[in-house]
C-alpha cells in the first residue's frame, strides 16, 4: 500500500475518531448543563424567577447585541464588565454588608479580620450550596434564602438603572460604552436580570456531588470560593507536556524524511496563455467586494476600538445614539468573517474550471446570482443588527431578522438561513465545475479530493450554528456556536486553503505533483487531528462537565504542534518567488503566504497557546489576551492568506495586463506593520495588566473600569492609534491597486472597441 494511501486512511481515522469524541462530549453537555429551574423561589415558596423569565431574558440579552456588549461566562467584548462575574461581586458585597448590619451593626468594611473570614464562610455556605428540588411533573425548585433575595434585589435596582437611562449612572455606561437607554422597556429589564442572574447562578453552584461549579469554579473570585479546580491544573501541565512529545516527535518525522528536489522551473509561466472563462471572469466582482467590505471592517474597527478611551463619544461628537458600540462591534467582526469568506469564496469559483478545464452551462449565471445573494445577506443582516440593538423589532422579530447575540454568528436568523443556503448554491456551483477533475485519475488527484472534501464541509458546517434554537441553554448554545467558530472558519477554511496552494504551485511547475499529494494529505491529519477535538478548548467554562477540560487541553496542545515547523514551510515559500525570471508576476502573493506562515507560528502558536491551557484561561479569558489572539491569527492568518488567493487569482484575471508592484508592497508591509503594532504595542500589554489584576483582585476587577480605564490602559489604548492608522493605509493601498486594475481593464476594452471600429 502507497504512503499517500496510508495517509488518507490515517485522514478518515482521524475524522470519524474526532468527531465520535465532540458529539459524545456534546451529549454529555445535554445531560449535564447548568439546569433552568422553573423557579428560583424565596423560603415560602413564592417565585423570584420562573424558567420563562430567564428564558425570555436570554432574548432580551440578545437583543441588546448578546457577546457585543460586554460578556458571558467569559465570551463576548471587553469594554464593558462580564456580567457573570460583575453581578456575582456585586451580590457578594450586598450580601456582606446585608449580614454585617445585622449582626454587628456595622459596615463590613469596618469589621477585624476573624469577623470577616466568618462573614464570607457564611456567604459561601449561603451562595455555593446547590438546593435544587425536584418537584411533580418534571419540574424544579430552587430556594434562595432571605439574606441572598435582599442582595439580589441590590444588583437588580443597579441593572435596572445602567440598562436604562437613569442620569446617575451615566458616568458609568460612559465608561461601559452604553448608550442611553440600552433596554428601553422597563419590563424588559427585569427580565434581563433574571437570565444575568441565572448565569452567575451557574458560575458559583456546585454541581450535585462535587465541590466545584458548574463553570468549573470560573470566574476566579476567591471571596465567594471560586479558585481553580484539580482538573485545572493537571491537565495544564499535561498540555504543555504533550506539546513538547508532539514538537518532538514532529521534528523527528521532519529529519527523518528526504527532501524531494524541487523540479526545474519552465522557462516561461504555465499559466501566461491560458484564457480565463466566462464565469471566471465573473468572480473578479467577488475579489472587489471583499476588498470594499474590508475597508469597511477597518474604519469600524478604529471607532469600536476608541469606544474604549472615549465611551460615548468619538472625537468630542456623540454617536452611541447612532451608531452603539454593540453594533459597531457586531459589524467589525462579522465583516471579519464576511470579507475574507468572499475572498476564498471567490478562489474557489475560480479555481473549480481551472482544475477541470470545463466551464458548466450557466456557471457564470450561478456566479452572479450568488454574489446578489451574498451582498443581500450582507447588507440585511446588518440592517437588521442595527435595527435590533436600537430595539426597534420585538424580542422574537429579532430573533429572526435582528441580532442573535452570539459572536461571529450574531446575524438574525434568518439571515443564517440564507447565508447557509448560499454557500450551498457555491458548493453546486464548485461541483458542478470540479465533477471531471474528480473522475479523472491523475498524479494531483489526492489533494484534488481534500480540496472537494474541504469545499463540501464549508458548505454544510456552517449549518451547526441552526442546532442553537431560540431558548437554549447557553451551554448548548456555546457548544454549537463553536462548532461554527472554530470548525467552519478555523478548520475546514485552512484545509481548503492548504489544497489551493498546493495546486497552484503544482500548475505553475513549482513542486512536484508527488511531494503535494504527501504534503496537504500530511499535514491535513497533523492539522485536524488537534484541530477539531481541540474546539473543546472554548468551552472549559461554558457549564461544561471537567471531560471537556482534558480533551480540550491535550488536542489544544496538539493543535500548536505542526505549527513547530513553519518556519520552514515559510523559507521554502520564500524562495519560490524566485525560482524563475516569471515568478515575479507572482510575487505578492507569495509574500502574502509567507505572511500567512508567520502569523500562523505568532498568532496561532504562540500567542493561541497563551490562553489555550486551562489554568492560564481560567484567568484572562475574556481579557485583551484573547483579542490578541483573535486580531493576530484571524486577520494575520485568515486575512493575509486570503490577500494572497486573491492576488494569485487576479493574476489570472489580467493576464498581460502590468500591476503597479509599489501599491502591492506597500500594502504588504503597511498591513503586516501595522497588524504588529496594534497586537504588541497595545492588546498584548493591556491584557497582561489585566491578567496581574485578574490574579491579584479577582476576574471582575481586571474588567471593571478601575483597570479598563486607568490611566495605563488608556494610554496603551491609545497607542493602538500607531498600529490602526499604518493598518489603514495598507487596505487604503490595496484598494488603490484594486482601483487601478479596474482603470486599466477599462482603457484596455475601449482601445480594443476602437480598434474595432477602426477595422470595420
Amino acid at each position: 500500500m502507497s504512503k499517500n494511501k496510508l495517509t488518507g486512511i490515517a485522514l478518515l481515522i482521524v475524522l470519524v475518531a474526532s468527531f465520535t469524541v465532540l458529539l459524545s462530549l456534546g451529549s454529555g453537555i445535554y445531560r449535564e448543563k447548568p439546569p433552568i429551574p422553573t423557579a428560583f423561589t424565596d423560603t415560602s415558596g413564592q417565585p423570584v424567577f420562573t424558567q420563562n423569565d430567564i428564558e425570555q431574558g436570554q432574548l432580551v440579552w440578545r437583543s441588546m447585541g448578546g457577546h457585543q456588549l460586554g460578556s458571558i461566562w467569559g465570551h463576548g467584548s471587553y469594554v464593558a464588565p462580564d456580567w457573570t462575574a460583575d453581578w456575582l461581586h456585586r451580590e457578594a458585597q450586598a450580601w456582606l454588608s446585608i449580614t454585617a448590619k445585622q449582626r454587628f451593626n456595622r459596615d463590613f468594611a469596618e469589621l477585624d479580620t476573624e469577623q470577616q473570614a466568618g462573614l464570607e464562610k457564611a456567604l459561601r455556605n449561603d451562595i455555593r450550596h446547590n438546593t435544587v428540588i425536584e418537584g411533580a411533573e418534571d419540574k424544579t425548585y430552587v430556594a434562595l434564602s432571605t439574606t441572598r433575595i435582599a442582595a439580589i434585589n441590590e444588583v437588580t435596582q443597579h441593572y435596572l438603572s445602567l440598562f436604562g437611562d437613569d442620569p446617575e449612572l451615566s458616568s458609568l455606561r460612559e465608561q461601559y460604552a452604553m448608550k442611553e437607554g440600552t433596554i428601553t422597556d422597563v419590563g424588559h429589564r427585569e427580565l434581563l436580570n433574571a437570565f444575568l442572574f441565572w448565569g452567575a447562578w451557574a458560575a458559583v453552584t456546585e454541581r450535585p456531588g462535587y465541590d466545584y461549579t458548574y463553570t468549573n469554579n470560573w470566574p476566579y473570585d476567591p471571596q465567594i470560593g471560586n479558585l481553580p479546580t484539580s482538573d485545572n491544573i493537571v491537565w495544564s501541565v499535561l498540555s504543555v507536556v504533550t506539546l513538547i512529545l508532539g514538537i518532538a516527535m514532529l521534528i523527528w518525522h521532519h529529519a527523518c524524511c528526504k527532501e524531494e528536489a524541487l523540479p526545474e522551473p519552465a522557462k516561461e509561466d504555465p499559466l501566461f496563455h491560458t484564457k480565463p472563462t466566462a464565469s471566471q471572469k465573473a468572480v473578479g466582482k467577488y475579489f472587489i467586494t471583499a476588498i470594499g467590505l474590508f475597508l469597511l471592517q477597518i474604519l469600524l474597527g478604529g471607532v469600536t476600538a476608541h469606544y474604549a478611551v472615549e465611551g460615548q463619544e468619538f472625537y468630542g461628537i456623540a454617536i452611541s445614539e447612532i451608531l452603539p458600540y454593540s453594533v459597531t462591534r457586531t459589524w467589525h467582526t462579522q465583516l471579519a468573517v464576511f470579507w475574507i469568506a468572499t475572498a476564498w469564496l471567490g478562489t474557489g469559483l475560480y479555481i473549480a474550471p481551472a482544475l477541470s478545464g470545463y466551464e458548466p452551462k450557466y456557471q457564470r449565471l450561478g456566479v452572479n446570482v450568488l454574489w446578489v445573494a451574498l451582498v443581500v445577506v450582507v447588507l440585511g443582516s446588518m440592517a437588521g443588527e442595527w435595527l435590533g440593538v436600537q430595539q426597534y423589532f420585538d424580542l422574537d422579530m429579532n430573533f429572526l431578522f435582528g441580532h442573535q447575540g452570539y459572536e461571529y454568528i450574531d446575524l438574525g436568523r434568518v439571515w443564517q438561513i440564507l447565508l447557509l443556503g448560499g454557500l450551498l448554491i457555491w458548493l453546486a456551483l464548485v461541483t458542478a465545475s470540479m465533477r471531471p477533475a474528480l473522475k479523472v485519475s491523475s498524479d494531483m488527484q489526492p489533494v484534488i479530493w481534500v480540496l472537494y472534501a474541504s469545499c463540501v464541509a464549508i458548505g454544510l458546517f456552517y449549518g451547526a450554528g441552526l442546532f442553537m434554537g431560540k431558548h437554549s441553554n447557553l451551554a448548548i448554545a456555546e457548544y454549537w456556536r463553536w462548532w461554527v467558530v472554530h470548525l467552519w472558519v478555523e478548520g475546514f477554511f485552512e484545509t481548503f486553503a492548504t489544497s489551493v496552494i498546493a495546486l497552484m504551485l503544482v500548475r505553475l511547475g513549482l513542486i512536484r505533483a508527488h511531494s503535494a499529494n504527501g504534503a496537504v494529505l500530511f499535514s491535513t491529519v497533523i492539522f485536524l487531528t488537534g484541530g477539531l477535538i481541540g474546539t473543546l478548548h472554548h468551552l472549559y467554562f461554558t457549564g461544561t462537565q471537567t471531560s471537556v477540560i482534558a480533551w480540550g487541553a491535550i488536542f489544544s496542545a496538539l493543535e500548536v504542534v505542526p505549527l513547530a515547523l513553519i518556519g520552514f514551510e515559510a523559507m521554502e515559500t520564500y524562495r519560490l518567488r524566485k525560482a524563475s525570471p516569471w515568478m515575479e508576476r507572482y510575487h505578492w502573493a507569495i509574500m502574502f503566504f509567507v505572511a500567512t506562515s508567520f502569523w500562523n507560528l505568532v498568532g496561532a502558536g504562540v500567542l493561541g497557546f497563551l490562553i489555550n491551557p486551562p489554568i492560564s484561561l481560567y484567568f484572562i479569558q475574556g481579557l485583551n489576551t484573547t483579542a490578541t489572539h483573535a486580531h493576530a491569527a484571524f486577520m494575520g492568518v485568515y486575512g493575509m492568506l486570503g490577500m494572497g488567493l486573491m492576488l494569485f487569482c487576479l493574476r489570472g484575471l489580467t493576464g498581460n495586463m502590468q500591476w503597479n508592484h509599489k501599491y502591492l508592497k506597500g500594502a504588504f508591509w503597511t498591513l503586516n506593520i501595522g497588524l504588529a503594532g496594534m497586537v504588541f504595542m497595545s492588546l498584548l500589554p493591556v491584557g497582561i495588566v489585566q491578567f496581574f489584576a485578574a490574579i491579584d483582585h479577582g476576574y471582575w476587577y481586571a474588567r471593571s473600569p478601575a483597570v479598563i480605564h486607568s490611566e495605563l490602559v488608556e494610554n496603551l489604548v491609545w497607542m493602538r492609534m500607531f498600529g490602526d492608522i499604518i493598518f489603514s493605509v495598507g487596505g487604503l493601498l490595496m484598494a488603490a491597486f484594486l482601483f487601478d486594475l479596474i482603470k486599466k481593464a477599462i482603457s484596455s476594452k475601449s482601445a480594443k472597441a476602437k480598434q474595432t471600429v477602426a477595422l470595420a
